[in-house]
């Protein structure tokens, strides 16, 4: 059974005026121990979808419907109570920016012990024993001392691993972590995504790792889902996705990497894919492929007719009407 069955998950956000529907009928599995990249632009709904797992979002304005089975439970029918103690326990979420996540006139200490004393029912002195472990855990020095410091006392990679120490205090089964990396430098970045993943191994947990970012899908995931303006374009494991993406949209992003070349390399430098035009609104109910009026493949048949979702015998997933003129231009 899987962990995390996510099925037809539409998520909207109701005004006055319009409606605004930024995930559309997304669907996909999470098996325990697995890492599962959600990967696309900025806007294209992999954050919306995470805060839709967790129902943090708020009802109204935000309407979820769909389904989503947590080892078998239904979380959208769940009562607040029960959601409740199972987020933050069993399911946990690294944000994406620990300064703003973290309350600057706490503790880091308090915060730590804090999520540990609710879900774990312990004392107060066991939770801050268990926090400074944490700390040392993800490799924060002096660990003791550093419970009675504030947020601001941290560096940025520093307040970034006390977000990890919150979120795996409680060893929960399913991590979710929405860009972990950003607004870090390079080396820090490394250490952050080495530090996830041997927490990882340790803990046996399951993630769900949010980004734009390639090279940090292909360091860390085993399967990728590639969104689009709030859909599913495609889904594979990562060999699959890079090297015989089956949708134009996938292609596009690869082509977007820049690659280095050595000095030797002779011929002119090739440039950079780049996609015409623009998402499309989210208040624009879209009949056909969201990526139409940008791909290159595009016909009429993608403007009118939706494509289905396409499953070959390896699970490689993808919607798209000329999926083999895109393999074979690949």
């Amino acid at each position: 059974m899987s962990l995390l069955d996510v099925a037809d998950l539409s998520t909207e956000f109701v005004t006055r005026e319009r409606a605004l529907r930024a995930v559309d009928g997304l669907s996909f599995e999470v098996q325990p121990k697995q890492t599962v990249a959600m990967l696309g632009e900025s806007g294209c709904g992999k954050s919306v979808t995470a805060l839709s797992i967790l129902r943090l979002l708020r009802e109204p304005p935000a309407r979820i419907g769909g389904s989503i089975r947590f080892e078998g439970r239904e979380l959208l029918a769940l009562p607040k109570r029960e959601m409740q103690d199972l987020r933050g326990n069993e399911i946990s979420m690294i944000f994406q920016e620990p300064m703003t996540s973290l309350n600057p006139v706490l503790t880091i200490g308090r915060q730590i012990a804090e999520t540990i004393s609710l879900h774990q029912r312990t004392s107060r002195s066991e939770a801050l024993k268990r926090a400074a472990e944490m700390l040392q855990l993800v490799g924060i020095p002096d660990p003791t001392q550093r419970l009675g410091e504030y947020p601001h006392q941290f560096s940025g990679g520093m307040r970034q691993r006390v977000m990890i120490a919150i979120a795996l205090s409680c060893n929960p089964k399913l991590l979710v972590a929405d860009e972990p990396t950003t607004a870090l430098d390079v080396t820090i970045q490394a250490q952050v995504l080495d530090l996830i993943r041997d927490l990882k191994e340790r803990m046996g947990s399951a993630i769900i790792l949010i980004t734009h970012d390639l090279g940090v899908v292909a360091e860390m995931a085993e399967r990728v889902v590639v969104m689009y303006a709030g859909r599913k374009a495609e889904e594979a494991r990562v060999d699959e996705v890079f090297n015989t993406p089956r949708h134009p949209y996938t292609r596009a992003l690869l082509g977007s990497v820049p690659r280095l070349r050595s000095t030797g390399d002779a011929g002119p430098r090739g440039r950079l894919a780049e996609l015409p035009g623009v998402v499309p609104s989210l208040s624009t109910r879209i009949e056909g492929c969201a990526f139409a009026d940008r791909c290159s493949f595009a016909t009429a048949l993608c403007r009118e007719v939706a494509p289905a979702m396409e499953t070959t015998a390896s699970g490689h997933q993808y919607a798209c009407h000329h999926s083999e003129e895109v393999l074979a231009a690949s």
